[in-house]
């Protein structure tokens, strides 16, 4: 693609987010979401004025350049960091982090953290911490549709990175809300979000484990949730579990399925572009039936068509399924 069509569709691509743009109380959103804004291999996430540039095909340094030129014409940006992302980042983060997730801005000013908000809650950004920079936008709607249901609720929030969905319901009421992550650091992180929004916190409400161990744990003992939300990374290996989403997503269902609580939900997550909507609905059909219970029918939610757009030759690799247990 030329500069001169590049310059073009990025600019029209900050037209269609008109309606986020006007939202003081959103400042994280998607500018860019690949093919369908006619930039392939491409998206650019925004928080506040920090640019994030994500690509998903190996780019040659003139046509870096070229897009980020094209990215100073169409909107002048302040700051630009950019994620290179291998077909397979599980392989290669560990070993290319500085090639594929650069420390340094690539264009303007450096940032070491900011504050952007989502519906009116506040998140730490993190540009330079590797390919993840603190807050998944697309699931912007789900968080808010937790924050809608989960006054008095007990929450569960599997794999829970920043804790971005614990921030949703605690905001919206929530009596409790648990957040089980691999890691410590990603958990401290989200203690600070919860904190950057004025919500008490209990570090017991914050465990660092494998999540399988700690489903089986919580059934063992009882204990079950309102609401319990999976939103898995497409492959995740620990010390004593290997997960893929493809071909495990029913023993995540299955164990998920045993600490919803009677007439409590379970709300499954995958964002594998390449599990299809009707093979993920079986897998999580196929786990909640494992473990003996019955679910009403699925609804579906997703990302915003507003900064996610989607077409039939680029469907949304996010697949959001809440279901209803008895």
């Amino acid at each position: 693609m030329s500069g001169a069509r590049w310059v073009e569709a990025l600019r029209r691509a900050r037209e269609r987010r008109a309606p986020l743009r006007e939202e003081p109380r959103t400042t994280a959103y998607r500018l860019v979401n690949g093919a369908p804004d006619g930039v392939p291999d491409v998206t650019v996430d925004l928080f506040e004025s920090l640019h994030v540039v994500s690509l998903y095909r190996d780019f040659s340094a003139d046509e870096e350049r070229d897009l980020l030129e094209a990215m100073d014409a169409a909107w002048a940006p302040t700051s630009v960091y950019l994620k290179r992302r291998p077909r397979e980042a599980r392989h290669l983060a560990n070993v290319a982090r500085e090639a594929l997730a650069p420390e340094e801005a690539m264009r303007g000013a450096p940032v070491e953290s900011l504050v952007a908000r989502e519906n009116g809650w506040r998140f730490l950004i993190r540009p330079a911490q590797g390919l993840s920079v603190g807050l998944y936008l697309d699931m912007r709607d789900t968080r808010a549709w937790l924050a809608e249901q989960a006054r008095g609720l007990s929450v569960l929030n599997l794999f829970s990175y920043t804790c971005g969905f614990g921030v949703a319901a605690r905001a919206g009421g929530a009596r409790r809300v648990l957040n089980l992550d691999a890691s410590r650091r990603v958990l401290d992180w989200g203690e600070e979000n919860a904190r950057l929004n004025a919500q008490d916190v209990d570090r017991y409400d914050y465990v660092a484990g494998d999540v399988f161990d700690w489903l089986e744990r919580l059934a063992r003992k009882g204990e079950t949730f309102d609401v319990v939300v999976a939103d898995p990374p497409s492959f995740a290996t620990t010390r004593t579990s290997r997960f893929s989403a493809a071909r495990d997503y029913a023993s995540l269902a299955e164990a998920c399925a045993r600490v919803v609580a009677p007439g409590g939900r379970l709300v499954a997550c995958c964002n594998l572009a390449t599990l299809a909507p009707r093979r993920f609905e079986a897998q999580v059909t196929e786990g909640v039936a494992r473990a003996g219970r019955r679910g009403g029918p699925f609804t579906s939610l997703g990302p915003s068509p507003v900064d996610f757009p989607a077409s039939a030759e680029h469907p949304a690799a996010l697949k959001v399924r809440v279901l209803e247990l008895t």
